[in-house]
């Protein structure tokens, strides 16, 4: 039975290399590598088995970005620690575990342990002993050596806000600034993955493409119901939205109330998730706002582009909306 997330994006990531690096005891094998390959399918994917040692693995890691040149590196947990150091690359970071010494210590991660995953070379199982996490614990020293203004730009922390493995969001933070929770655990999903990696990906890509996509502002009155929750078929519009358009949401600037401004992030972190990072605006003049649409409940006339009077008789419900946008096809 196919995920219910799954969906093709074939105008992503076209001709370019996506590399995957894998978290501990898996393989090249992991699933999300195909999930990776079935959502960008003229992407080429590339993986490898890491060696157990860490020194070994990321003497692989940099022989390979040498010779495959990615265009965009994804890291899980362990892989996402070793990604962290493979400088001068776009990257992707998921959960990493930058405390993998500690990490193997206090999660049962000693003695004997067996790959989730088949690998190329056959080998099914492995010993952690104290002197291999002594070894991950000296690699994970060399971690954020060699940040700088260009290389965080170029770097993406992704955290499980249900993770109960990796706890690494402030640590991330103290070296880079692009860092965002997602709404998950520790290993992927199709739901994590579509939801919180995916965003990233697209964002990436247009960079990368120069490419730049219509906005649209979505005011919050808009969003929120008469019991704080989404309204009917929101969730369903947004993420029909930023497949094709640049989304913000706009909210009033509080003038003293600090903690309305709070609620307002809080609200669209839990609701919206990753989408939001850096796309909510506060003002109290819209029509100070360029863009294409404004989807707004109380909406302003000095708007420039095109306005969406949301609970007008032509815009009753979110549903209305998203009929509109699919008869534009991206416009």
């Amino acid at each position: 039975m196919s995920s219910p997330y799954f969906k093709q994006y074939p105008n992503l990531w076209v001709d370019k290399k996506i590399m995957y690096v894998h978290g501990f005891a898996s393989s090249a094998q992991s699933g999300t590598v195909k999930r990776i390959q079935d959502t960008f399918p003229k992407a080429q994917v590339i993986a490898y088995d890491l060696p157990i040692h860490p020194d070994e693995a990321m003497t692989l890691l940099r022989k390979v970005c040498e010779e495959q040149k990615p265009d965009l590196i994804v890291g899980t947990s362990m892989g996402g620690m070793y990604t962290e150091m493979l400088y001068g690359f776009d990257r992707i970071l998921v959960n990493p575990a930058f405390q993998m010494g500690d990490t193997m210590h206090e999660h049962g991660m000693m003695g004997k342990q067996v790959f989730q995953n088949p690998r190329q070379d056959g080998v099914q199982e492995f010993i952690v002993t104290k002197s291999l996490v002594k070894e991950y614990r000296d690699m994970t020293m060399n971690c954020f050596a060699h940040v700088d203004e260009e290389e965080q730009q170029r770097v993406w922390g992704l955290f499980g806000d249900e993770d109960p493995v990796v706890h690494t969001f402030d640590l991330f933070r103290q070296h880079y600034t692009q860092a965002l929770h997602f709404h998950g655990e520790h290993r992927m999903t199709d739901h994590s993955f579509f939801h919180g990696v995916l965003p990233v990906m697209r964002w990436i890509d247009d960079k990368q493409e120069g490419r730049e996509r219509p906005i649209v502002y979505i005011h919050v009155n808009t969003m929120i119901d008469g019991w704080g929750k989404p309204m009917s078929c929101l969730n369903k519009a947004f993420e029909m939205l930023i497949e094709n358009y640049q989304v913000y949401m706009v909210a009033p600037a509080p003038t003293n109330d600090h903690d309305e401004l709070s609620q307002t992030q809080t609200w669209v972190e839990q609701y919206i998730s990753t989408p939001a990072h850096d796309h909510v605006i506060f003002s109290n003049q819209k029509s100070l706002l360029y863009g294409d649409y404004f989807i707004d409940a109380a909406p302003n006339k000095d708007f420039m582009g095109t306005t969406i009077h949301f609970g007008s008789d032509e815009f009753k419900t979110w549903e209305e909306i998203i009929v509109f946008f699919e008869r534009l096809g991206g416009q």
